[in-house]
C-alpha cells in the first residue's frame, strides 16, 4: 500500500507550498537579521546587500536589469500600480486601454474603475480555442490606444498567449504593451527583452515563494508611472512603504532555485499532466477546454458533462482540485474564461481545473484518476437514479 500525503495538493495555480530551500532562506531574516533595510546602521546595510542580491536573482530570470524590477505585494498590486499609473501619468491624446475577455479580475475589475474615471477600455475576444483573436486586436488598436494589457498564461485553462506578436502590433501603433505573467513567471524561460514588452508583472506564491511578496518588471525607458502608494519613496519612488524583506529575500532565492530546475520542472510536471489527462479523457464525454497545443505544461482544464463541480470537488475530498480562480471560487456563477471561450453555462459549471507541481508524484496521481473515475461514474448513476 503507497502511503499517499494527506492532502494530494492539484491546486497549484492558486498557490504553491514554499521550496523548503526557500523557508531555510527566509527565517534568520525573521528571527536574528530582523532589521529594516533601509536603515543606515551596520545591520541595516547587511540586509540590504541580500536585497540587491535578490533583486539580482529575479532580473536573471527574466533577462532584466536590476534597476527595472519593482517589488509590490503581489501580482494583484502591480497590475493596479501599472494601470492606475500610466491613465494618471499620461498626459497625451491616448485614451484608450485594450484587454482581454479572459483577463484575471485584477485586470477586469480595475479596468472597470477605469471606466467609471472616463477611461474607454476595450475588451477583446477569444477564439474558442482561448486565443487571442489578432485579427479583432488589428480592427480595434488605433492611434488613441494608450496600453495593451495581455495575459501570457491563463490561470484557468493555461492557454498560451503570442505575446512577442501582441507587443509588436501594439508599438506599431505607439501603444506600450503589459502583460500579467503570474502564471508564466518560474515556469518557462521568459527574455523581456526578446519580448519587448513594456511591463511584466508577477507574484512569487505561484513559483515557490512565500505569499505577499511580487512585483513588476518595467522598461526604463517607457513612459514613468504615477505610484499607486506614496510615502517613504522606497523602490525609487515608485513603491512606498517598509520592504518585506523577508519576501523579498524569499522571492529571490526561489528565482535562483528556479533557474536550476525550469527544465527539468518542465518535463517532469509535464509528464504527470499528461499521465492524468490521458486517463481522464477516457471517461465519456469528457473533454479539455481550450487548445491543447498552446498551453502551459501543468494545467488541465476537463470538463465533465452533467457532472456538477462543487460536489465533484467536495466527494474529492483530500484531493485539492479548482473549479475555477480561487480569486472567484466562491461566486455562484459560470467561469467567464470557460463563457467567453463559448462554452455554455452548464459546461462550464461541469468544468474541474487540474494545476500540477514539482512536488507532486506519479502514485497522487494515479489515486487521482481512479477516485476521479469512482466519482464521476457514482454522479453519473445518481442522475439517473
Amino acid at each position: 500500500m503507497v502511503n499517499l500525503p494527506k492532502y494530494i495538493y492539484l491546486d497549484n495555480a492558486s498557490t504553491t507550498k514554499v521550496d523548503d530551500e526557500v523557508v531555510k532562506e527566509i527565517i534568520p531574516f525573521m528571527s536574528e537579521f530582523y532589521g529594516n533595510s533601509s536603515s543606515s546602521h551596520s545591520l541595516g546595510t547587511k540586509i540590504n546587500k541580500k536585497i540587491v542580491s535578490a533583486r539580482e536573482n529575479v532580473a536573471k530570470l527574466l533577462n532584466a536589469e536590476s534597476k527595472e524590477i519593482i517589488f509590490t505585494s503581489g501580482a494583484t498590486e502591480s497590475i493596479n500600480t501599472i494601470l492606475k499609473g500610466i491613465v494618471s501619468f499620461d498626459k497625451s491624446k491616448r485614451s484608450q486601454i485594450i484587454t482581454v475577455t479572459t483577463e484575471h479580475s485584477a485586470v477586469l475589475d480595475t479596468c472597470k474603475y477605469l471606466e467609471n474615471v472616463g477611461v474607454e477600455v476595450v475588451y477583446l475576444p477569444v477564439l474558442e480555442s482561448g486565443l487571442v483573436d489578432i485579427n479583432e486586436l488589428k480592427k480595434i488598436i488605433s492611434d488613441k490606444t494608450l496600453l495593451v494589457s495581455v495575459m501570457w498564461v491563463n490561470n484557468e485553462t493555461g492557454i498560451i498567449q503570442p505575446i512577442k506578436e501582441i507587443t509588436e502590433i501594439a508599438h506599431q501603433f505607439g501603444a506600450l504593451m503589459m502583460t500579467d505573467a503570474t502564471q508564466a513567471v518560474g515556469k518557462i524561460s521568459i527574455d523581456v527583452k526578446d519580448l519587448d514588452v513594456d511591463y511584466l508583472v508577477f507574484s512569487g506564491h505561484k513559483f515557490y515563494a512565500p505569499k505577499g511578496i511580487g512585483g513588476y518588471y518595467y522598461n526604463y525607458k517607457s513612459l514613468n508611472l504615477q505610484p499607486l502608494i506614496h510615502g517613504g519613496g522606497q523602490e525609487k519612488g515608485k513603491r512606498s512603504g517598509t520592504l518585506n524583506v523577508p519576501g523579498v529575500i524569499g522571492l529571490g532565492k526561489s528565482c535562483e532555485i528556479t533557474l536550476n530546475e525550469i527544465e527539468k520542472n518542465k518535463s517532469s510536471i509535464k509528464k504527470l499532466r499528461d499521465l492524468l489527462e490521458d486517463q481522464l479523457l477516457t471517461i465519456e464525454g469528457a473533454f479539455v477546454n481550450g487548445d491543447k497545443n498552446n498551453r502551459i505544461y501543468n494545467i488541465s482544464n476537463i470538463c465533465f458533462p452533467n457532472i456538477e463541480a462543487d460536489i465533484f470537488i467536495k466527494m474529492l475530498d483530500n484531493i485539492c482540485v479548482s473549479n475555477g480562480s480561487a480569486c472567484h471560487s466562491e461566486l455562484i456563477e459560470p467561469s467567464h474564461v470557460l463563457t467567453a471561450m463559448g462554452l455554455i453555462s452548464k459546461n462550464a459549471f461541469s468544468s474541474i481545473r487540474f494545476s500540477l507541481s514539482k512536488y507532486n508524484t506519479e502514485d497522487e496521481i494515479l489515486y487521482t484518476i481512479k477516485k476521479v473515475k469512482e466519482i464521476v461514474s457514482q454522479l453519473k448513476r445518481s442522475s439517473y437514479a
